[in-house]
């Protein structure tokens, strides 16, 4: 067995701790700042310990929130929690869903131009954003799904990315399991249910992490597809919370919810960790 020289594997420990403490003490620091008073968050310098107002401060960020969120229609955390987990999970099961099954059309079945159908979905990924948010608002205000979960969870409900690693994925299946399938009798969907699903649990595993992040993080979309302050999501709320014009932005409140909006997408991405390497890592099938 090779192993490294003891001065080599400490000198990557090192590398290792200094970019866990570049990434961890900002994370530190906004939970300090959401246990203060928000006159502590300004004193020079700011306190290095958590303070007393941990539950007072939790509180008011999960059902009140803070300026910009307030006035006689207030919203806290907890629905725009809400709001962001409905958004996330639509999201990621719709593009998985979706994926799935146009990938086992293109790979599974023979027909004319399957493959320049995949082209044509590959296509999309080269269109940015700016180009598509206009046609795409104007899509979903002529079908009155503006101020809704379903206008704000369809437009984002396909993706090519998904597709073609999917496609990549099932082309890696041996010609041997389908052949087998069909001498068993299995039909399309009982061979897609009981022996592709099955075997695509990594990567299923895999895009539902990546997904739910993206969905969780969406900013762009909800800002643009809702004005009703009952479908905000936690960016869109974050950002009017610092929007308070000449006012102070409760500075306090606005790291408390921002240590909220992280605890989901981390516990997903720890909890299904292993899966998540052995997706991006596995090539033996």
């Amino acid at each position: 067995m090779i192993t490294d020289p003891v001065r080599v594997r400490i000198v990557r420990h090192a590398a290792l701790v200094v970019g866990c403490t570049v990434v961890m003490v900002p994370i530190y620091m906004a939970f300090v700042a959401s246990t203060l008073e928000l006159a502590q968050i300004f004193e020079r310098p700011m306190p290095l310990f958590p303070g007393r107002q941990f539950i007072r401060n939790y509180v008011q960020a999960l059902v009140v929130g803070g300026r910009g969120l307030g006035g006689a229609r207030a919203i806290g955390a907890l629905t725009m929690v809400q709001n962001s987990m409905i958004l996330a999970v639509g999201i990621t099961v719709s593009k998985i869903v979706i994926s799935l099954f146009s990938s086992f059309g293109i790979v599974f079945f023979r027909f004319p131009g399957r493959s320049v159908v995949f082209w044509l979905v590959l296509v999309t990924l080269m269109l940015p954003v700016e180009v598509r948010i206009v046609p795409t608002y104007q899509l979903v205000s002529d079908l009155r799904l503006l101020n809704s979960f379903a206008g704000l969870i369809m437009p984002l409900a396909v993706s090519a990315t998904a597709t073609f690693l999917f496609r990549q994925y099932f082309m890696t299946i041996p010609d041997e399991i389908v052949e087998a399938a069909k001498v068993d009798g299995a039909g399309p969907m009982r061979f897609f249910t009981s022996i592709l699903l099955p075997m695509s649990r990594t990567p299923i595993a895999t895009l539902v992490v990546i997904q739910f992040v993206y969905g969780w993080n969406q900013y762009l979309w909800p800002l643009i597809a809702t004005t009703d302050r009952r479908f905000w999501t936690l960016m869109l709320g974050l950002s009017r919370m610092l929007a308070t014009a000449d006012h102070q932005a409760d500075w306090h409140i606005v790291m408390a919810i921002t240590i909220i909006a992280m605890i989901p997408p981390v516990a997903l991405v720890l909890s299904m960790q292993k899966q998540f390497v052995k997706g991006l890592t596995e090539s033996d099938k």
